[in-house]
């Protein structure tokens, strides 16, 4: 039987009118998937009976199997899912006081390898595809019972996403866009392009699609403030050095107009990238492109295998110090869902075995 999650609202239209139905069917169709997140046609009591039989018949609403759902102390949460084909991703949610965050993946592994990444260990496997990464958010709305049928919008705890998991999302660009475009239809799941973050390792030639495609949020793994250090620890400098990336960057920020910032995430590791000397390089390239700029950093997450550790509190706290100083916002993120491997740079099954 054919799947319709995934279908994008002209596929699903385009298929309605191959079995000779109106228009009209597939905007029920959209409503009942994406709105109030049914999987049952026989639910679905505003279409006809012989319809739904058909509908039943020839076509399913199927979710992954999760085979574990984790919960932090901290509360945040971890599915890790497998596939059809039994490969596995990981789905994470972060809550916070008044809203949460879910973060998906887009693909299984991730080719880029960056060093302090245990995702990037796996190697790239398969791309998602745009119903395996629209399933995610649908599985942790069912865990919450966060439909549109079930909560207020103002009330909902699922309140962003962040395409921040395991992948690059922009070596799966037509996918992810594909998806993100099906997540963010105010007539299905109605998630605001203003509240859905896309990060990126530094494909610097796909940076300003993302602006004219999506025109949601950028945040850019830049956690180096120069060539060498980055060649080092992220191989896709070689193919994408920083004035590349930075050039991508002001571009995707012209694009996206005055107010539009760049988050720039960047890892603390001891002794590599954390001195003071780091945090100037960064400034003066901020200055040097004009970029609008605020910047995440994050205390290094370790794992087994890892060669590098954590930098020291007193450093981190200098280093952010540093950057507000020169006018740049600079919070140090406290790191979630780490007893359960689901912090920054932990995905990569320590809970299911990845082959």
């Amino acid at each position: 039987m054919k799947e319709l999650i995934g279908l994008s609202k002209q596929e699903l239209e385009d298929e309605i009118k191959a079995i000779g139905e109106k228009p009209f069917r597939a905007k029920q169709l959209w409503h009942f998937i994406y709105n109030q997140g049914l999987t049952d046609f026989d639910l679905m009591t505003t279409i006809s009976k012989p319809l739904r039989k058909f509908f039943k018949e020839n076509y399913t609403l199927s979710r992954p199997k999760v085979i574990k759902n984790e919960i932090s102390s901290d509360k945040s949460a971890k599915w890790v899912i497998e596939l059809k084909d039994k490969k596995k991703v990981e789905t994470v949610f972060i809550p916070e006081e008044d809203r949460g965050a879910v973060c998906i993946s887009t693909q299984v592994g991730c080719a880029c390898g960056c060093k302090f990444c245990l995702t990037g260990t796996m190697k790239l496997q398969r791309n998602l595809s745009a119903r395996e990464i629209v399933e995610q958010v649908m599985v942790a709305r069912d865990t919450y019972n966060e439909w549109q049928n079930a909560v207020e919008e103002d009330n909902r705890v699922l309140s962003n996403i962040v395409v921040m998991g395991m992948g690059e999302p922009l070596h799966n660009y037509d996918n992810t866009v594909k998806a993100l475009k099906i997540i963010m239809d105010g007539d299905g799941m109605a998630i605001s392009k203003r509240r859905i973050t896309l990060s990126t390792s530094g494909v610097a030639d796909k940076i300003p699609l993302v602006a004219k495609d999506l025109e949601v949020k950028l945040a850019v793994s830049l956690h180096a403030s120069n060539d060498g250090i980055r060649n080092e620890i992220m191989p896709i400098n070689r193919k994408y050095p920083i004035n590349d990336l930075m050039e991508a960057c002001k571009e995707y920020q012209d694009l996206r107009g005055k107010r539009s910032y760049i988050t720039f995430e960047y890892v603390m590791l001891k002794g590599i990238n954390d001195k003071l000397s780091h945090a100037k390089e960064l400034i003066r390239m901020m200055e040097q492109y004009k970029i609008k700029a605020k910047f995440n950093l994050i205390p290094f997450n370790s794992w087994e295998g890892s060669e590098f550790t954590c930098s020291d509190d007193r450093d981190i706290i200098r280093f952010a110090e540093a950057l507000m100083k020169a006018g740049y916002a600079s919070p140090i993120r406290v790191s979630r869902g780490r007893d359960i491997s689901a912090a920054c740079g932990q995905l990569a099954g320590k809970n299911a075995n990845y082959d």
